[in-house]
């Protein structure tokens, strides 16, 4: 393993205010970044057991196959069982994250007690959204691509130069192409849904297709934010995902979508 990929356990660093049992939240990252973006929310979650699994095709796993958006969230389901004894986690996922976190939500939802999923694609992408996706990573080589999008963030200390193969990215990419959201009309769940307010139209217009896919969800917009605000905006984000994994509340200063 290359000493610069970034953990996937996070031990709890101190005692939770109210006293109560220490807590486990799930980090998913996106699909142009690996586990190493979560770092600013890895120090803010200190009561937490926190836990960032690199996605197959990540960091530590740069070189297995990306087999779909279900079979990773059997993947991380499997992770999550075997470090979570008794309880439930609190499931956050970005992007490719977040479409792996509705497939959890619809696969395994015995394990999720909320849910907070933001910038999801769901809506099928266009012939020109296709190809720029898919150029990408080959005009810049997947390790240029993914430390340029570290070095924006601060985060070069952090992130794996092998997060991904070029491979991968393309196979991620043509698969959240297809666009679709699970039905989760019975779903139990306490989940909130989110987009940036700046970032692409088709990301925000998304949000509709998942309020029908998830009936009794809560969405809302985070005001100012592009794609990757758990970096742009850690501040929102860190208080959004706190205030919803402990009181199912959506932050105030998020807007209706």
């Amino acid at each position: 393993m290359n000493a610069a990929i970034y953990p996937e356990v996070h031990p709890s660093r101190r005692p939770r205010t109210d006293g109560g049992p220490t807590r486990t939240i799930v980090f998913l990252h996106g699909g142009a970044t690996g586990n190493w973006s979560w770092h600013r929310q890895v120090e803010a979650f200190g009561d937490y057991r926190v836990l960032t699994p690199h996605l197959p095709g990540y960091g530590a796993r740069r070189g297995e196959p990306w087999q779909g958006l279900e079979s990773a969230a059997d993947d991380v389901a499997a992770f999550v069982a075997e470090r979570v004894d008794t309880g439930v986690v609190h499931l956050v996922g970005i992007s490719l994250g977040g479409l792996v976190g509705l497939r959890v939500l619809e696969r395994h939802p015995e394990l999720v007690g909320t849910a907070f999923l933001t910038g999801l694609p769901v809506l099928p992408q266009t012939s020109a959204q296709r190809a720029a996706a898919r150029t990408r990573p080959r005009m810049w080589g997947a390790d240029r691509f993914v430390r340029t999008q570290a070095g924006a963030y601060g985060a070069l200390e952090t992130a794996g130069t092998d997060d991904a193969e070029a491979a991968t990215l393309r196979a991620v990419a043509e698969d959240v192409a297809r666009g679709g959201a699970p039905q989760l009309d019975g779903l139990e769940t306490d989940v909130l849904l989110a987009a940036g307010a700046r970032e692409p139209a088709f990301v925000r217009k998304g949000l509709a297709e998942l309020q029908r896919a998830i009936p009794r969800a809560t969405v809302r917009l985070a005001p100012g934010a592009h794609h990757a605000w758990n970096l742009e905006e850690p501040l929102l984000f860190d208080a959004v995902v706190r205030r919803w994994a402990e009181r199912t509340e959506p932050h105030p200063r998020l807007g209706e979508a």
